[in-house]
Protein backbone atom coordinates (compact mmCIF):
# COMPACT_ATOMS: atom_id res chain seq x y z
CA UNK A 1 0.00 0.00 0.00
CA UNK A 2 1.18 3.77 0.23
CA UNK A 3 3.11 3.76 2.81
CA UNK A 4 5.21 0.66 1.85
CA UNK A 5 5.57 1.64 -1.37
CA UNK A 6 6.99 4.99 0.08
CA UNK A 7 9.41 3.27 2.71
CA UNK A 8 10.32 0.58 0.18
CA UNK A 9 11.13 4.05 -2.30
CA UNK A 10 12.92 5.36 0.55
CA UNK A 11 15.02 2.74 0.91
CA UNK A 12 16.37 2.48 -2.16
CA UNK A 13 16.85 5.83 -2.44
CA UNK A 14 19.13 5.24 0.68
CA UNK A 15 21.25 2.84 -1.57
CA UNK A 16 21.66 4.80 -4.36
CA UNK A 17 25.60 5.45 -5.22
CA UNK A 18 25.25 9.01 -4.42
CA UNK A 19 23.79 8.56 -1.30
CA UNK A 20 25.92 10.37 0.85
CA UNK A 21 25.85 13.43 -1.23
CA UNK A 22 22.58 13.50 -1.50
CA UNK A 23 22.45 13.29 2.50
CA UNK A 24 25.32 16.14 3.05
CA UNK A 25 23.20 19.05 0.57
CA UNK A 26 19.90 17.90 1.85
CA UNK A 27 21.47 18.43 5.61
CA UNK A 28 22.70 21.58 4.70
CA UNK A 29 20.00 23.23 2.78
CA UNK A 30 17.58 22.34 5.19
CA UNK A 31 19.30 24.10 7.62
CA UNK A 32 18.79 27.48 5.53
CA UNK A 33 16.21 27.06 2.92
CA UNK A 34 14.90 23.80 1.97
CA UNK A 35 11.83 22.33 3.78
CA UNK A 36 12.45 19.24 4.16
CA UNK A 37 14.27 17.57 7.53
CA UNK A 38 17.43 15.21 6.94
CA UNK A 39 15.63 12.39 8.58
CA UNK A 40 14.06 11.30 5.50
CA UNK A 41 17.50 10.50 4.50
CA UNK A 42 19.35 9.47 7.36
CA UNK A 43 16.57 7.15 8.71
CA UNK A 44 16.66 4.68 5.55
CA UNK A 45 20.33 4.81 5.05
CA UNK A 46 21.14 3.70 8.49
CA UNK A 47 18.67 0.96 8.05
CA UNK A 48 20.30 0.00 5.00
CA UNK A 49 23.76 0.40 6.83
CA UNK A 50 23.53 -0.41 9.90
CA UNK A 51 27.53 -0.20 10.84
CA UNK A 52 27.56 3.17 8.99
CA UNK A 53 25.35 5.23 11.64
CA UNK A 54 27.59 7.29 13.22
CA UNK A 55 29.40 8.16 10.02
CA UNK A 56 25.47 9.37 9.05
CA UNK A 57 25.00 10.76 12.29
CA UNK A 58 28.33 12.97 11.80
CA UNK A 59 28.66 13.32 8.39
CA UNK A 60 24.21 14.79 8.81
CA UNK A 61 25.52 17.20 11.80
CA UNK A 62 28.19 18.39 9.79
CA UNK A 63 26.34 19.56 7.28
CA UNK A 64 23.37 20.87 8.84
CA UNK A 65 26.07 22.60 10.85
CA UNK A 66 27.60 23.93 8.02
CA UNK A 67 23.95 24.87 6.66
CA UNK A 68 23.36 26.67 9.97
CA UNK A 69 26.02 29.52 9.23
CA UNK A 70 24.76 30.11 6.16
CA UNK A 71 21.07 30.56 7.42
CA UNK A 72 22.67 32.33 10.01
CA UNK A 73 24.58 35.10 7.32
CA UNK A 74 21.69 34.81 6.12
CA UNK A 75 19.64 37.07 9.13
CA UNK A 76 22.84 38.65 9.70
CA UNK A 77 23.58 40.47 5.72
CA UNK A 78 20.06 40.04 4.23
CA UNK A 79 17.19 39.76 6.63
CA UNK A 80 15.50 42.90 5.13
CA UNK A 81 15.44 41.28 1.57
CA UNK A 82 14.00 37.78 3.64
CA UNK A 83 11.51 39.66 6.26
CA UNK A 84 8.70 39.82 3.94
CA UNK A 85 9.13 36.23 1.93
CA UNK A 86 9.21 35.31 5.70
CA UNK A 87 6.57 37.14 7.14
CA UNK A 88 3.80 35.82 4.39
CA UNK A 89 5.48 32.36 4.59
CA UNK A 90 4.40 29.89 7.02
CA UNK A 91 7.15 30.41 8.25
CA UNK A 92 6.14 33.95 9.87
CA UNK A 93 4.43 32.79 13.33
CA UNK A 94 7.42 30.59 14.08
CA UNK A 95 9.84 33.67 13.66
CA UNK A 96 7.89 35.31 15.82
CA UNK A 97 7.60 32.98 18.42
CA UNK A 98 11.83 32.23 17.88
CA UNK A 99 12.35 35.79 19.10
CA UNK A 100 10.20 35.27 22.49
CA UNK A 101 12.51 31.80 23.00
CA UNK A 102 15.94 34.09 22.23
CA UNK A 103 14.47 36.47 24.51
CA UNK A 104 13.76 33.79 27.47
CA UNK A 105 16.83 31.52 27.14
CA UNK A 106 19.44 33.34 24.64
CA UNK A 107 21.83 30.65 23.23
CA UNK A 108 20.19 27.58 24.62
CA UNK A 109 17.08 28.36 22.52
CA UNK A 110 19.66 27.19 19.57
CA UNK A 111 19.58 23.81 21.41
CA UNK A 112 16.62 23.51 21.59
CA UNK A 113 15.80 23.68 18.03
CA UNK A 114 17.53 20.58 17.28
CA UNK A 115 14.24 18.86 18.82
CA UNK A 116 11.59 21.76 18.41
CA UNK A 117 8.74 21.28 15.92
CA UNK A 118 9.76 24.61 14.53
CA UNK A 119 12.26 24.16 11.76
CA UNK A 120 15.45 24.43 12.07
CA UNK A 121 16.00 27.18 9.56
CA UNK A 122 13.86 29.53 11.46
CA UNK A 123 16.02 29.26 13.89
CA UNK A 124 19.16 30.07 12.24
CA UNK A 125 18.19 33.25 10.52
CA UNK A 126 17.03 34.33 13.64
CA UNK A 127 20.15 33.83 15.13
CA UNK A 128 21.56 36.30 12.69
CA UNK A 129 18.80 38.42 12.46
CA UNK A 130 18.82 38.85 16.10
CA UNK A 131 22.25 39.18 16.55
CA UNK A 132 23.20 35.95 18.76
CA UNK A 133 27.10 35.65 18.77
CA UNK A 134 28.20 33.53 16.54
CA UNK A 135 30.69 31.32 18.33
CA UNK A 136 27.83 30.09 20.88
CA UNK A 137 25.81 29.65 17.81
CA UNK A 138 27.76 27.34 16.63
CA UNK A 139 28.72 25.49 19.61
CA UNK A 140 24.85 24.98 20.20
CA UNK A 141 24.33 23.89 17.05
CA UNK A 142 26.76 21.19 16.97
CA UNK A 143 25.11 19.96 20.31
CA UNK A 144 21.90 20.10 19.42
CA UNK A 145 21.67 19.01 16.07
CA UNK A 146 23.69 16.35 17.10
CA UNK A 147 21.97 15.17 19.58
CA UNK A 148 19.28 14.60 17.25
CA UNK A 149 20.74 13.06 14.40
CA UNK A 150 23.04 10.62 16.69
CA UNK A 151 19.49 9.83 18.47
CA UNK A 152 17.88 8.53 15.37
CA UNK A 153 20.63 7.46 13.87
CA UNK A 154 22.35 5.17 17.14
CA UNK A 155 18.42 4.13 17.34
CA UNK A 156 17.83 2.72 14.25
CA UNK A 157 21.25 1.68 13.98
CA UNK A 158 20.81 -0.88 16.98
CA UNK A 159 17.52 -1.73 15.56
CA UNK A 160 19.34 -3.01 12.75
CA UNK A 161 16.95 -5.84 11.07
CA UNK A 162 14.92 -6.51 13.93
CA UNK A 163 13.76 -2.97 13.42
CA UNK A 164 13.48 -3.49 9.64
CA UNK A 165 11.26 -6.47 10.23
CA UNK A 166 8.91 -4.52 12.70
CA UNK A 167 8.52 -1.31 10.28
CA UNK A 168 7.85 -3.75 7.58
CA UNK A 169 5.14 -5.78 9.45
CA UNK A 170 3.19 -2.19 10.39
CA UNK A 171 4.00 0.08 8.12
CA UNK A 172 0.74 1.14 7.12
CA UNK A 173 -0.45 1.51 11.31
CA UNK A 174 2.65 3.37 11.59
CA UNK A 175 2.10 5.68 8.47
CA UNK A 176 -0.80 6.61 9.77
CA UNK A 177 -0.19 6.99 13.71
CA UNK A 178 2.97 9.46 12.07
CA UNK A 179 0.23 11.51 10.24
CA UNK A 180 -2.36 11.89 12.85
CA UNK A 181 0.39 12.82 15.31
CA UNK A 182 1.83 15.65 12.90
CA UNK A 183 -1.55 17.02 12.95
CA UNK A 184 -2.18 16.77 16.30
CA UNK A 185 1.22 18.10 17.15
CA UNK A 186 0.71 21.08 14.32
CA UNK A 187 -2.90 22.25 15.61
CA UNK A 188 -1.39 21.61 19.10
CA UNK A 189 1.34 24.33 18.57
CA UNK A 190 -1.39 26.54 16.59
CA UNK A 191 -3.54 26.32 20.32
CA UNK A 192 -0.16 27.19 21.88
CA UNK A 193 0.39 30.14 19.70
CA UNK A 194 -2.82 31.80 19.91
CA UNK A 195 -3.03 31.11 23.88
CA UNK A 196 0.31 33.26 24.15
Amino acid sequence: MFFERCYESMLLWAQHRHAVKYLFILSFAESSFFPLPPDVMLAPMTLSQPKRALFFALLTTVASVLGGVLGYMIGLYAIDWVMPWLQNSVYGASFIRVQSWFEQWGVWAVFLAGFSPIPYKVFTIASGAFGLVFLPFVVASILGRGARFFLVAGLIGWGGERLDRLIRQYMNTLGWLMVCLVVMVALGYQFFITLN
